[in-house]
């Protein structure tokens, strides 16, 4: 079954920045094509009016996202860019506005109500204030937090830290301290140049061998003429005398450990230990030792 909708399976930008500019060009700063996506860049005072028109008049229905940038080297250093869809169109514009950090920008929590807490978010991490927005708080950092992570300035271990104490039974917020010097790492790639040696590379200075070397002489191997007709001379060293003697089985057989006879067997369960294991004694009953 073929299911048509009015929404084509994507948008093309032709037509569209000419549209927008047109329209909107007493509240814009600038409108362009960048990286296939159309950018319009409204006046701060202008930014709600700006969002008011293209969701009414140009059918950009939802708000999809608001963010922040930062770029300190500016006068206003901060960015917030509002991302729109328009569902009948399927195609998506950017909005910019550039303020500071003591100047507010009107809310957008008149035009979609989602836009609380995408405020919230762009003041927590950046500290921009949205005039009209009636709940502006913190969302994503503590309770008690100072400052905002995603400024540029803004240390990347932070002032404080937390943690649970056993001692007082609850969470303390404590000044940062580090076990060790943060590490600094040099990005230069080793193969386009780098000021130290990479462990092996000491390798490099050793002199260059043009070939292995060989035993292609005689002497090279510690074996000459001269060392061949020495082994082969005859030595003065007279082995020792082999003398031959004749044994007899008696000679070698050992010396009995007794001569008495076995003990009668005990009566009983008792187990006998066998005389063997008892010393020899002569007759007069003496040990032979």
């Amino acid at each position: 079954m073929t299911v048509l909708h009015s929404a084509p399976k994507f948008a093309s930008n032709a037509g569209v920045l000419d549209a927008l500019e047109t329209s909107l060009s007493v509240w814009l700063d600038s409108a362009r094509e960048q990286h296939g996506e159309i950018v319009l860049t409204a006046k701060r005072a202008d930014i709600a009016t700006v969002l008011q028109s293209l969701r009414d008049d140009h059918h950009y229905q939802q708000l999809m996202e608001i963010a922040g940038a930062d770029y300190p080297d500016r006068a206003e250093r901060f960015e917030v860019v509002y991302m729109l869809l328009s569902l009948t169109k399927n195609h998506r514009i950017i909005v910019k506005c550039s303020t500071d950090e003591a100047t507010p920008v009107p809310t957008a929590t008149t035009l979609w109500p989602n836009a609380g807490w995408l405020e919230r978010e762009v003041f927590d991490m950046y500290g921009v204030v949205f005039d009209g927005n009636t709940d502006l708080r913190r969302i994503l950092t503590d309770y008690g937090f100072e400052g905002h992570p995603f400024r540029k300035d803004f240390p990347m271990t932070g002032y404080t830290e937390l943690r649970y104490s056993e001692d007082e039974k609850r969470v303390v917020y404590e000044p940062v301290e580090l076990p060790q010097d943060m590490r600094t790492f040099d990005f230069l790639s080793p193969w386009e140049g780098s000021d130290y040696v990479l462990p092996g590379d000491e390798k490099a200075d050793a002199p260059n061998v043009d070939k292995p070397k060989v035993t292609e002489r005689v002497g090279d191997s510690g074996a000459d003429q001269d060392t061949n007709e020495e082994a082969a001379e005859e030595t003065d060293a007279v082995p020792p005398d082999m003398i031959e003697i004749d044994v007899t089985n008696e000679e070698i057989a050992p010396d009995p450990t007794e001569d008495r006879p076995d003990r009668e067997p005990s009566k009983g369960d008792v187990q006998d230990t066998k005389a063997a294991t008892q010393p020899a004694t002569d007759k007069n009953g003496e040990d032979d030792k």
